[in-house]
C-alpha cells in the first residue's frame, strides 16, 4: 500500500494515493446491528422513518442516543443518512417552492446568478443564500419551513449546539446534465494547488467543521437525478488529493449508488463523501431541492479586524519595498498572511461568484497581485472597496 504523503513533510500528494486501497474501503458494507434504529440500508445508505422516532426524538436522552449513532455514520461509517418526512409541513415546503421559483425569475430578469460548484453554468438554476432571501420575502413560511427537530438533531449530532446554517437552492431541470464527483467545503472548494498546501491532519479536520444535505422539495425519483453518493469514500483519509483524479472518479462513476427521495424527506452527509448531482432524463420533473450547509460554531476568530483597512495602510509600503527589492516574496507572504484576509468565504455569492476555480478571488491576492502589477493606492483602494461591497449580504 502507498503511503499517500510525503513521510518527510506530512503533505498529501494526488499521485500517491492508491486507488486499491480506496476501492477496499468502498466496497465495505453497512454492519445493521451499528444503526439499530434505522429502518433499512438500501444501497449501503441508512434510513430513519422521523415519522416513527418523533417520540424518541423528543426525549433528551433518547435524542442524544439518535445523535450519537448518525456521527458514528458520518464518521466512521456509510457517511450519509436519510431521514424521511425530516420536514412534514409539506404546504411550507410548496409556499417555499413558489417563493424560490420568483427569486430564480427576479434574479434571471436581472442578470443574476449562474456561476455554479462543478457543473456548468446554466445547466440548472442556483440561488445563493436560500436562508436570507427566503426569510426575508416570507418570514412566516419560513418559521414553518425551518421547525424540523429531526434536522436541527443532525446538525446537531456532527456538529454540536450552536451551528451555523446557509442553503442554497438547486434547480435542475429536464435534461439537466449530472455534475462531476468531488468533495464539499472546506477543501473541496479550493484549487488542487491551494488543497495541497495545506499538511494532512488538516485534510482530517475539514470535515469535521461541515455539514451537508438537503430537503427534497419534490418527489424525486432516480431518473430526475438525485445525489449520486459514494458510500464510505469520506473515511479514505487522502481523498482531497485523490477526488480530481480520472481514475478515482471513473470508480466513483462504477461503483456510486442513489435513492429516490420523496418531498420533505433529508438527506445529510459528510462534505468528504465523494458525490455528485446525477442527471436529470425525465422530460417533465423540476428537480429542486435546497441544499443545506451547516457549519461548526468554531470556525471563527476571536477579536474582529478591519483588515481593508489594515491593507489601505500598508499597501505603499508593501508595494515601495517590492518595487525596491528591499522584500523577497517569502517574506512579502509572510507580511500579507499577517495583513490581509487569506479565504475566499463567506461571501455574497450573488456579487462575488467564484470566477475561473471554485472560489472567488481572497484579499490577500488581490494585494499580492496589485503589488506585483505595481497599480497605484487609489487604483487597489478601489479593488478593495469593490471587493468589500461584493461580499456584504
Amino acid at each position: 500500500m502507498n503511503e499517500p504523503t510525503d513521510r518527510s513533510t506530512g503533505f498529501y500528494a494526488a499521485e500517491l494515493c492508491d486507488l486499491i486501497e480506496f476501492k477496499a474501503i468502498t466496497a465495505r458494507v453497512v454492519d445493521m446491528t451499528d444503526i439499530p434504529h434505522a429502518s433499512g440500508a438500501p444501497k449501503k445508505v441508512p434510513l430513519y422513518d422521523m415519522n416513527r422516532l418523533k417520540e424518541m426524538l423528543a426525549e433528551p436522552e433518547q435524542r442524544r442516543v439518535l445523535m450519537v449513532e448518525w456521527a458514528k455514520i458520518l464518521l466512521s461509517g456509510p457517511g450519509v443518512f436519510v431521514l424521511k418526512s425530516a420536514c412534514t409541513d409539506l404546504a411550507a415546503i410548496d409556499a417555499a417552492t413558489a417563493v424560490f421559483n420568483d427569486v430564480i425569475a427576479a434574479e434571471k430578469a436581472g442578470a443574476g446568478g449562474g456561476a455554479d460548484h462543478f457543473a456548468a453554468a446554466g445547466s440548472n438554476d442556483r440561488i445563493w443564500n436560500s436562508l436570507q432571501k427566503l426569510c426575508e420575502a416570507a418570514p412566516q413560511v419560513f418559521a414553518h419551513y425551518h421547525a424540523s427537530a429531526a434536522i436541527d438533531a443532525a446538525c446537531e449530532a456532527w456538529l454540536g449546539p450552536n451551528y451555523q446554517m446557509t442553503a442554497q437552492v438547486n434547480l435542475v431541470h429536464p435534461g439537466g446534465q449530472p455534475q462531476q464527483a468531488h468533495r464539499d467545503y472546506h477543501l473541496g472548494f479550493q484549487s488542487a494547488e491551494i488543497s495541497a498546501t495545506y499538511p494532512a491532519h488538516v485534510h482530517d479536520l475539514s470535515p469535521l467543521m461541515t455539514l451537508q444535505g438537503g430537503i427534497a422539495h419534490c418527489d424525486i425519483s432516480i431518473e430526475s437525478g438525485p445525489t449520486k453518493l459514494l458510500p464510505f469514500s469520506q473515511t479514505y483519509r487522502p481523498g482531497y488529493a485523490a477526488w480530481r483524479r480520472d481514475d478515482f472518479r471513473a470508480h466513483f462513476e462504477e461503483a456510486h449508488v442513489q435513492l429516490p427521495l420523496a418531498k420533505g424527506d433529508a438527506i445529510l452527509f459528510s462534505p468528504a463523501l465523494f458525490h455528485a448531482a446525477g442527471a436529470n432524463t425525465t422530460a417533465d420533473v423540476r428537480r429542486m431541492v435546497n441544499l443545506l450547509q451547516i457549519s461548526s460554531p468554531f470556525g471563527r476568530a476571536m477579536e474582529t479586524i478591519d483588515r481593508t483597512r489594515m491593507c489601505k495602510t500598508l499597501f505603499p509600503v508593501l508595494s515601495r519595498a517590492w518595487q525596491t527589492g528591499e522584500i523577497n516574496e517569502a517574506a512579502l507572504d509572510a507580511v500579507l498572511s499577517a495583513t490581509a484576509e487569506g479565504y475566499s468565504f463567506p461571501t455574497n455569492l450573488d456579487r462575488d461568484p467564484p470566477v475561473a476555480g471554485l472560489a472567488p478571488l481572497t484579499q490577500k491576492a488581490a494585494m499580492k497581485q496589485a503589488i506585483m502589477a505595481d497599480i497605484s493606492q487609489s487604483e487597489f483602494e478601489a479593488t478593495l472597496d469593490r471587493q468589500d461591497g461584493a461580499r456584504r449580504a
